[in-house]
């Protein structure tokens, strides 16, 4: 899979009988410039294009995201529960995976061939045709522990590094 451009999402999207419209560019746009390793929930991207002047209706940014989703041009993630996230849909073999902390959010990414390799194999022998292949692994991040989780930490806690990297 190559990195979409709004040409190829353009010709994607009159394919399936969809239009390029300009709201569906300026969610490409956006997560095409996101800093590697950051992801958006649809109300975060909502938020920060609203900061920007564009007035795209969080319901819009809902099913555009979603329908980017199931092109395979975005990667929906959960990272924590209820909390969708997305980010742009990098080609193999740029797949990575996520740590998440239950308590506070904080995300790690990583990489790791053999997750890939196994879920590749899997296909194949069913017969079906990759899309996504990624794993998050819930987790505890060690301030939490060292906070004394879960009877200990105190109910107004924050991670100092989830605050700092913006989770």
């Amino acid at each position: 899979m190559a990195p979409y451009t709004a040409a190829s999402l353009k010709s994607e999207l009159n394919s399936r009988g969809w239009r390029l419209t300009p709201q569906r560019e300026t969610i490409l746009h956006v997560f095409q410039n996101l800093p590697k390793g950051d992801h958006l929930s649809a109300e975060e991207l909502h938020d920060l294009l609203h900061q920007r002047g564009e007035l795209i209706s969080l319901s819009t940014i809902y099913r555009s995201v979603k329908l980017m989703s199931r092109m395979g041009i975005l990667r929906e993630l959960e990272l924590a529960e209820g909390h969708k996230h997305y980010e742009l849909n990098q080609p193999f073999p740029h797949h990575h995976h996520h740590l998440v902390c239950i308590q506070c959010n904080w995300t790690i990414e990583f990489e790791n061939d053999s997750i890939l390799k196994q879920g590749m194999k899997q296909v194949e022998k069913d017969g079906f045709q990759l899309i996504d292949c990624q794993l998050t692994i819930h987790t505890i991040c060690p301030e939490a522990l060292r906070m004394g989780w879960p009877s200990a930490l105190p109910s107004n806690w924050s991670c100092s590094r989830a605050i700092a990297h913006g989770h």
